[in-house]
Formats: C-alpha cells, sequence, structure tokens
C-alpha cells in the first residue's frame, strides 16, 4: 500500500514495523518465547524461517531501538522493563495453549 509523499519525507528513518507477521516483531517475540536463551542469527534463521539474510538486518533494527541486545554471535532480548513483562506475557499465553487443558478427564 503506498503512503503520502510527506508522510514518506517526515518519517524518520530508523522507523521499525513492529506489526504482528512481520520479520522484527518474529524475531521479537521468538526471543521473548526464550527471554532465558541467547541464539546466532543462523538458529533464528532456522527457529523463525526467516531467510537467512534478512535476519542480520532485522536484528540490527532491533538492537537501534534497544529490543535486543548481543555479545559475539549471539542475540538476546533486551534486559528493560517493558520487554520482561512483554516476554512474560508471551510465555504466558504460550503455556496456556500447550497446557493438557483438552487431554484428560
Amino acid at each position: 500500500m503506498p503512503i503520502s509523499i510527506d508522510r514518506f519525507d517526515d518519517e524518520p528513518a530508523e522507523v521499525l514495523n513492529l506489526q504482528e507477521g512481520t520479520q522484527p516483531y518474529q524475531i521479537l517475540q521468538f526471543l521473548a518465547e526464550h527471554s532465558d536463551q541467547a541464539f546466532t542469527q543462523t538458529e533464528l534463521h532456522e527457529e523463525t524461517g526467516i531467510k537467512r539474510g534478512s535476519v542480520g538486518g532485522a536484528l540490527s533494527r532491533l538492537e537501534d531501538r534497544g529490543l535486543v541486545r548481543h555479545r559475539g554471535r549471539y542475540w538476546a532480548i533486551a534486559e528493560d522493563e517493558r520487554l520482561a513483562s512483554y516476554a512474560a506475557q508471551i510465555g504466558a499465553s504460550s503455556s496456556s495453549t500447550t497446557d493438557d487443558y483438552y487431554g484428560g478427564e
């Protein structure tokens, strides 16, 4: 969908699209679900299905916004109260979908 030229000119270059389904959103969601671990770009590619060449760019944009951090080859969700809350919410919703709620009588 096209945007107006005014919006194009006025919108900062560092704006990151975190709408559900986007690559940065998928990576952030995955890292939030696994907030106790750090992953390489290759592992993120394998786990999310995002093209290998796109993972690095998405991670860099997420890092610029302070949403992820990395050390060496490994990437993890940033240490931020807002993200800790997000990770807890993601963890709660994913555990509720995997609970054996419907399994036994």
